[in-house]
């Protein structure tokens, strides 16, 4: 997990060498306090004028790998880490796909998966998010852009697409807090006329192509619905219960989908599809 969360800087993880000397044991440490001991300890002695300026014989003993010693569940560690790792890949694709990271950093990262024993396909929500693009050319999508988004509840993944009123991801977040307040999924959340003040206003008034919301404009809708709905106050009061959950969208997120989704604290990767390239294509 440490390789993969830095693995545009190339850090690796190695036997610390001063450790084995020292003390005959083998000790997993970061190449870059390895590298940097030898020059750490002749500064020291150049400062101290001492032979031996200080205790620690080796980067391991300087305590900055010690998280072994807080471990009392180790199969819980390595699922953590390899979901990081995963996370972690997701990132840099997008990246790369925006311009940001090489494609260098994605084959380490393959490397990385590999030795790990994950695909991407471990994360639950991606499968979901992906079956969901796929079913909404069933009646859903929007000027033949099929999105997919999926939420992990508890014991349950919570999926949403896209349509002309919403986004994948609100449509996800939406039907995700009907399933943790009971509320039917036929049950409609935003009043209509909400939906069409604000649909109108980014037609008329913004000019923009496509009006259907983003998680942004969702939340501000769903605020203001809970004003005279008593549903949608439930509904409202149960997003604090998204914090921690898990997603994944197919298709890269717009702005307002993202500042959304990141103010609801939800740990978010995608395919980083270009939505004006339709999906399937």
């Amino acid at each position: 997990a440490y390789e993969a969360a830095t693995a545009d800087l190339k850090d690796l993880n190695a036997i610390d060498p001063f450790h084995k000397k020292t003390y005959g044991a083998d000790a997993v440490n970061y190449n870059r306090d390895i590298e940097n001991f030898h020059i750490l300890t002749s500064l020291m002695k150049k400062i101290s004028g001492e032979e031996n300026p200080f205790e620690y014989k080796s980067p391991t003993d300087m305590g900055v790998n010690t998280a072994a010693i807080g471990i009392i569940d180790d199969k819980a560690c390595q699922n953590a880490s390899k979901q990081e790792i995963i996370r972690r890949y997701f990132r840099y694709y997008r990246e790369k796909v925006e311009g940001i990271e090489t494609q260098d950093t994605l084959d380490r990262m393959k490397i990385i998966m590999g030795k790990a024993g994950v695909k991407p396909e471990d994360r639950k929500v991606v499968k979901a998010a992906r079956k969901a693009a796929k079913d909404a050319k069933n009646g859903k999508g929007f000027d033949n852009i099929f999105c997919g988004a999926a939420i992990q509840l508890d014991n349950k993944i919570i999926t949403g697409k896209n349509s002309p009123l919403f986004h994948a991801e609100s449509a996800a977040i939406l039907n995700a807090v009907k399933e943790l307040s009971g509320i039917p999924d036929k049950i409609d959340l935003i009043s209509p006329e909400v939906l069409e003040s604000i649909t109108k206003m980014k037609k008329d008034l913004l000019n923009k192509k496509t009006p259907c919301l983003d998680v942004s404009e969702t939340l501000v809708a769903l605020a203001m619905s809970s004003t005279t709905n008593p549903t949608a106050k439930i509904a409202l009061g149960k997003l604090k219960n998204l914090e921690g959950c898990e997603m994944h969208v197919t298709h890269l997120p717009k702005p307002g989908d993202e500042n959304g989704i990141m103010r609801l604290n939800i740990n978010i990767t995608t395919d980083a599809k270009i939505s004006s390239i339709p999906y399937f294509q």
